[in-house]
């Protein structure tokens, strides 16, 4: 009976010990900043680390003692070599090793800064790759750049966006930025289900090579205007309304080529041109993760939407030929492929629509 009295208070200390704050493994601010400034005389930067994640990258020091000021000079040596690791920084696709110039507390944070210095000359891209402190699940790193002492450049680091580039826009890096975004714009397409079953949908009525070139060319300057509107901050809807409304003008492909009368007019390129204004909200998310640079914007936008348009050609190219061959010599079973398609267009759109409007 002693023993059967004394459970309750062994489940309620178990609890409590469990549900104790654990300083060793993870604590309530799980943030981190690492910051760069590009001056006319070179690049240096900041690392703020809370104190419970610099304790740990030490090997065990007590958080609260990285608040003392003499402690913290007593230890910067051991502070900047555990960082130095951490730190993951790329200059123009180099990867650097920081010269670091002091450390102190940060109170106002619970924190510790580092400061560094960069080798080299103002660069034409910078790339950070984090979060900084990966042995903490969740956690989240500030990246700030600043050009000529204003704040250029903002991103937020974690597991799931773990990289982010910044192309500084100079002269001799305009290369660089045309090259990247041009990249990038081909990239989106082939990664992009949506898009792809969208100019499909565009294409499975067929037709001669040149009209369905028009039709992906129509898209392109549509997508172009908004993409620009967005990307300089003249229009921005909300992410919310724009991924169902792109869903929505999947499943409407699909339904008007299951509707389209053969005898009837031939309205595809009218129908890419008013959708691809709402795709060009959609593109524009993509290129802020990317992070335009300001001082390129123009030759960014441009490079992206070339290289959206070079990726479209390719799909019109792969596709209508096929369809071609298939409207020439079995026009039937050109027509039953149509039809099929047109149906598993109205159900992806129909599940992305779902998926997007209610589901996240």
């Amino acid at each position: 009976m002693t023993h059967l009295r004394a459970i309750p208070a062994v489940v309620v200390g178990a609890a409590m010990a469990f549900c104790a704050p654990r300083v060793a493994r993870a604590h309530a601010e799980p943030f981190s900043w690492v910051s760069v400034w590009i001056e006319d005389g070179g690049v240096r930067g900041q690392v703020t680390s809370h104190v419970v994640d610099a304790a740990h990258a030490l090997g065990g020091t007590a958080p609260e003692s990285l608040l003392v000021v003499d402690f913290v000079q007593r230890h910067c040596s051991a502070l900047e070599a555990a960082t130095t690791p951490l730190l993951q920084l790329e200059l123009d696709g180099r990867r650097v090793t920081p010269t670091w110039t002091g450390c102190k507390p940060a109170p106002e944070r619970r924190a510790v800064t580092l400061e560094f210095e960069l080798p080299g000359a103002a660069p034409a891209r910078v790339q950070y790759s984090g979060p900084l402190h990966t042995w903490e699940p969740g956690h989240e790193t500030y990246f700030n750049l600043y050009r000529n002492g204003q704040l250029a450049h903002q991103d937020l680091v974690d597991t799931g966006h773990a990289q982010c580039v910044y192309d500084t826009g100079l002269l001799q890096s305009r290369g660089a930025v045309i090259r990247r975004f041009l990249a990038e714009g081909v990239h989106h397409i082939f990664i992009g289900p949506d898009h792809i079953l969208f100019v499909v949908g565009l294409l499975l009525l067929g037709g001669k090579v040149r009209r369905l070139l028009k039709i992906v060319t129509a898209f392109t300057i549509a997508h172009s205007i908004t993409l620009a509107l967005a990307a300089t901050g003249r229009v921005a809807p909300p992410a919310q309304f724009v991924e169902p409304l792109i869903a929505l003008s999947i499943v409407y492909i699909g339904v008007a080529n299951l509707l389209r009368d053969r005898q009837e007019h031939d309205r595809r390129v009218w129908i890419a041109a008013t959708f691809g204004l709402v795709h060009g909200f959609g593109f524009a998310s993509v290129l802020r993760e990317l992070g335009l640079p300001r001082e390129a914007l123009a030759w960014s936008l441009f490079s992206f939407n070339a290289g959206v348009e070079v990726g479209q050609m390719c799909i019109v190219l792969a596709v209508a030929p096929l369809l071609g061959l298939l409207h020439t010599h079995r026009p039937t079973l050109a027509l039953r492929a149509a039809m099929a398609g047109s149906a598993v267009v109205i159900a992806a759109g129909t599940y992305w629509f779902v998926q997007r409007t209610f589901l996240t």
